[in-house]
């Protein structure tokens, strides 16, 4: 006799295995029934029970709210489900990529989640001028900014992720997995001293997980990553990712402006005039023209 369908919530995601917990707190370890697995870290699923000690196959998804996710041109990655807010961390050590910063806005907004920049390792004094130099221009677009030493404490991250299911991204080495121990001690998420050497991080996690901080508030510890491709997103999606070309929608002597070198193109005057950075314009440039080769590999040209 088979086992009823019961709803759970995907809390961890590696490979083609899935943890799931139900609203009694039961934690099942379960595998899609298809051969491709369409589930991420912080879904809601359907499922149902092969055996007693704690497996089970899923059968269904639940409409998402959300969907983080990258792409290149070789392949997608699902990286969490129905957040409301994503949490950006990076560090005064090792440095970090503020394109990566962009890229990860980017993402946000397309989704229409929440975005919250975390600078973490204000402690070591001596680099933080550059580190906040280098976010400056996030917090003149209005993005917040959050300073902390995660080591010592963590209370002005805390009022940020009340009733949010936030997730965590960043490179590695920004102290995401030290965050997650500060919040959430049981957690016990693994920490590594970071490769000065390299001048990077050392991966501490593996695979999404999703924790619960209080009845209202969950947070996702996702992978450190380097690059964050964006493929997946329409042209008008990438447009709208960069927030400060809000006000110049439209203003273009040519409808299919392509805001490159066209004439009366009313992104480039703002970028020339300083009311967008030169820098934000130029990303925008890329990964528009990283899309647009995607496309033509997936075509065949």
């Amino acid at each position: 006799m088979s086992q009823p369908a019961e709803s759970g919530v995907v809390v961890a995601a590696y490979g083609r295995q899935y943890e799931v917990t139900t609203a009694l707190g039961d934690t099942v370890l379960c595998v899609p029934r298809a051969k491709r697995s369409i589930y991420a870290c912080g879904d809601e699923v359907r499922f149902r029970r092969t055996n007693e000690t704690g497996q089970g196959v899923l059968e269904a998804l639940s409409p998402r709210r959300s969907l983080l996710h990258r792409a290149d041109a070789f392949r997608e990655k699902l990286i969490a489900a129905n957040v409301t807010q994503i949490v950006i961390v990076v560090a005064t050590e090792p440095s970090f990529s503020d394109e990566l910063v962009s890229r990860c806005l980017c993402a946000a907004e397309a989704q229409e989640v929440a975005a919250l920049i975390l600078l973490n390792k204000i402690d070591l004094i001596e680099r933080l001028p550059a580190a906040q130099q280098l976010l400056a221009p996030f917090r003149s677009l209005g993005y917040p900014i959050v300073e902390l030493a995660a080591e010592s404490s963590v209370a002005a991250l805390r009022p940020h992720l009340e009733a949010h299911t936030s997730i965590l991204v960043g490179q590695s080495g920004m102290g995401k997995s030290t965050l997650v121990n500060a919040l959430l001690p049981e957690a016990r998420a693994a920490t590594r001293e970071i490769s000065l050497s390299l001048d990077s991080g050392k991966h501490t996690t593996t695979f999404a997980r999703l924790y619960r901080l209080d009845e209202r508030s969950r947070l996702i510890d996702s992978p450190g990553l380097q690059t964050f491709g964006l493929t997946h997103l329409s042209p008008a999606a990438i447009e709208h990712g960069f927030r400060e070309f809000g006000p110049y929608f439209g203003l273009c002597r040519f409808r299919d402006c392509q805001h490159l070198e066209e004439p009366g193109c009313a992104l480039v005057a703002a970028t020339d005039g300083g009311q967008i950075a030169r820098r934000r314009l130029d990303l925008f440039r890329q990964i528009r023209a990283e899309n647009e080769a995607a496309r033509r590999l997936a075509r065949g040209h």
